[in-house]
C-alpha cells in the first residue's frame, strides 16, 4: 500500500487534545495543514479568539503530501496564465506569491521554526529537445512578468537536459517540520488547536456560523474552510478539476545531487518534479509526477511504477524508501479561490491552489486574515471566490463537468458489475452490485471482507477502487474514503455507510 509519505515521518510526538464540549470564539478554521495554521495564527496574533479543527493530525494530510518546494511562478507555467490574463495581472500573481514566501520565511525566523527552510534556484528545464520551446516560452513570459529568470546550463541539471531556464532565490522547506513547528509557536489564549475532530456540518445564520463536529458544537462570528476544498456541496466543485499524483523517495547514498527545484520536461510533455533532503545524514531525492483525475485510473501503482523507472532511468536511483499520493484541485480559470463564499457571507474558503499549495495556502491565509479584520489587501479581490470568469472558464468547465456527468452517467441502470463478493481477492477491491446496491467489497490479506456502500454521500456518485493507496476514491468531486468508509479527504462531511448481507438481503447500517 503506498501511503507512506516522506514527510509524514516528521510528525512530532506531541499531540493537539481533541475537542471535548462546545465552545465559542471569533473565528473557526477548518483544517489544520499550512493554510488553517497560518490562517488562525495571523488572526490571533490580531487579538481575535480562535479555535482550529484538524480531523486527524496538525500538518499530517496534504501538507504531509507535497514537495516542500516554494517558488513565485506557477505549475502550469506562465504562458498558460497570459492566454487567460493580461500582463498586469500576470505580475500580480507572481508578486503575490513571492510575498507569501516572504511571509513564510518571517514565520520561520520570527518563531524560530526548525523546518530546514533555505533558498534555492528553481529550474525548469527541456530533458529531450522537443521541449525547448516550451522552455523558450516560459523565459520569454518570464521577462514580460518582471521574473528574474537566466538560462541554466547543463552542469545546473541532475539530469538529461537540451535547454533550461533558472529563478534564483526560490525555496524549500520540511512541511511538516514547519507547520507542526508553527503550531506549536502560535498556540495561545487565543488560539486553541483541536486534533482528531471531525467537522460534520456547518450552518451559516444571520450574525453566526454554528460547526457541528464530533466533539461538540463550535460556535463562530467566521468560519474558514482551510481543507484543501471546501466541504459540502459548493459551487466551487463545478470549477475544480480534482487530481491525485505521486510521490517516491529514494536513497541517493553517496551521489551527488545539487541544490534546488528542478521541473522537467520529458516524453509526451510529461512533467517531472524532483528535489532532494538531507535528514541526519541519510540522503534522499523526490521525484513527484504522473497525475490523473481522481478516481479515474484503472491502475493507480502504474502510475508510481512510472516514477520509479523515471528515477531509475534518468537519476540512477533504485533504492526507494517511500512511495505515496497527494491530492491537488485545478481551478477553471487558473486562479484559486480566496476569500467570503459570497459578498455578505461569513463564511471563507481558500481552494483551487493546483499544485503551488503551501505559497497559495500562505498566500490565501494574508488574505482571509486581513478580510476578516477588514485591512486592505492588493489581492483579495483577484483572487476573490466569489468573481465570475465566464470566458476565462468557460473551457475548463465544460471539460470538467461533462467529465463529471460521464461519471454519473456509469451508475445508470445496465452498467452493472455482476461479480459475487468471492471474486474480491485479498488485498484488493472492487465494486459489487447485489439487490439493486452497489457496494463496494474490499479484502484485507487475512481474508476479512469489508462492506461499505459504493455511493459518495457528496453527490451520489460511485467511487472507484485505488488499488496503490488501497482506498476508495470518488471520480466526480475527489472525495476520498477509507476501506472502512471513514472520509480521508475532499468535499463529503459524512463517511460510507457500512454494509452487512445476510443471504439475499443488503442492509445499509449508519455511521
Amino acid at each position: 500500500m503506498y501511503t507512506k509519505s516522506f514527510w509524514n515521518q516528521f510528525v512530532p510526538a506531541r499531540e493537539f487534545p481533541g475537542l471535548a464540549g462546545s465552545t465559542e470564539a471569533d473565528v473557526a478554521v477548518i483544517g489544520g495543514g499550512i493554510t488553517g495554521i497560518t490562517t488562525a495564527m495571523l488572526l490571533a496574533k490580531r487579538g481575535l479568539h480562535v479555535v482550529l479543527l484538524e480531523s486527524m493530525r496538525v500538518g499530517g494530510g496534504t501538507t504531509s503530501h507535497s514537495t516542500g518546494n516554494l517558488y513565485s511562478t506557477v505549475d502550469k507555467n506562465l504562458k498558460q496564465l497570459y492566454n487567460k490574463y493580461d500582463a498586469e495581472i500576470v505580475k500580480k500573481v507572481v508578486s503575490s506569491r513571492a510575498a507569501a514566501m516572504n511571509q513564510i520565511e518571517s514565520n520561520v525566523h520570527g518563531y524560530q521554526v526548525d523546518c530546514d527552510y533555505k533558498r534555492v534556484p528553481w529550474y525548469l528545464y527541456a530533458g529531450i529537445s522537443e521541449n525547448n520551446s516550451m522552455i523558450d516560452d516560459e523565459y520569454n513570459h518570464a521577462m514580460k512578468s518582471d521574473v528574474a529568470a537566466g538560462w541554466a546550463t547543463s552542469a545546473d541539471i541532475p539530469t538529461g537536459f537540451t535547454k533550461g531556464v533558472v529563478v534564483p532565490a526560490q525555496a524549500q522547506f520540511n512541511p511538516v517540520k514547519y507547520v507542526t513547528g508553527l503550531a506549536g509557536a502560535a498556540e495561545s489564549d487565543n488560539l486553541q488547536i483541536y486534533e482528531n475532530t471531525v467537522v460534520l456540518k456547518v450552518d451559516e445564520e444571520k450574525d453566526r456560523v454554528i460547526l457541528e463536529t464530533t466533539g461538540g458544537l463550535v460556535t463562530a462570528r467566521y468560519a474558514v474552510h482551510a481543507t484543501h476544498t471546501p466541504k459540502g456541496v459548493k459551487v466551487y466543485h463545478t470549477v475544480l478539476g480534482p487530481y491525485r499524483e505521486y510521490g517516491i523517495a529514494c536513497r541517493a547514498g553517496e551521489r551527488y545531487f545539487p541544490e534546488g527545484i528542478f521541473w522537467g520536461y520529458y516524453e509526451d510533455g510529461r512533467k517531472y518534479s524532483i528535489r532532494h533532503y538531507d535528514n541526519n545524514g541519510e540522503r534522499y531525492v523526490l521525484v513527484i509526477g504522473e497525475p490523473h483525475k481522481v478516481g479515474q485510473s484503472d491502475d493507480n501503482i502504474r502510475a508510481v511504477k512510472n516514477l520509479e523507472a523515471f528515477a531509475s532511468t534518468h537519476l540512477g536511483l533504485n533504492d526507494v524508501a517511500y512511495r505515496w499520493g497527494g491530492q491537488h484541485y485545478r481551478p477553471a480559470d487558473l486562479l484559486p479561490y480566496i476569500g467570503r463564499e459570497s459578498k455578505t457571507s461569513n463564511v471563507f474558503v481558500a481552494t483551487g491552489f493546483s499544485t503551488d499549495g503551501l505559497v497559495y495556502g500562505t498566500l490565501a491565509a494574508m488574505i482571509i486574515a486581513d478580510e476578516i479584520t477588514n485591512a486592505p489587501n492588493e489581492w483579495s479581490e483577484m483572487y476573490s471566490a466569489h468573481r465570475f470568469t465566464p470566458v476565462k472558464s468557460a473551457a475548463q468547465f465544460l471539460k470538467e463537468n461533462i467529465n463529471v456527468a460521464g461519471e454519473f452517467l456509469k451508475v445508470l441502470p445496465g452498467m452493472k458489475d455482476t461479480s459475487d463478493f468471492v471474486n474480491v481477492k485479498p488485498g484488493t477491491g472492487a465494486i459489487v452490485e447485489k439487490d439493486n446496491t452497489k457496494i463496494a467489497a474490499y479484502r484485507n490479506d487475512t481474508g476479512q471482507l469489508t462492506l461499505v456502500s459504493a455511493v459518495c454521500p457528496h453527490m451520489k456518485c460511485i467511487v472507484n477502487w485505488n488499488n496503490a493507496e488501497q482506498t476508495w476514491d470518488c471520480p466526480c468531486h475527489g472525495s476520498r474514503f477509507k476501506t472502512d468508509g471513514t472520509v480521508l479527504e475532499g468535499p463529503a462531511f459524512h463517511a460510507l455507510h457500512r454494509i452487512t448481507v445476510e443471504g439475499e438481503d443488503v442492509k445499509k447500517e449508519g455511521h
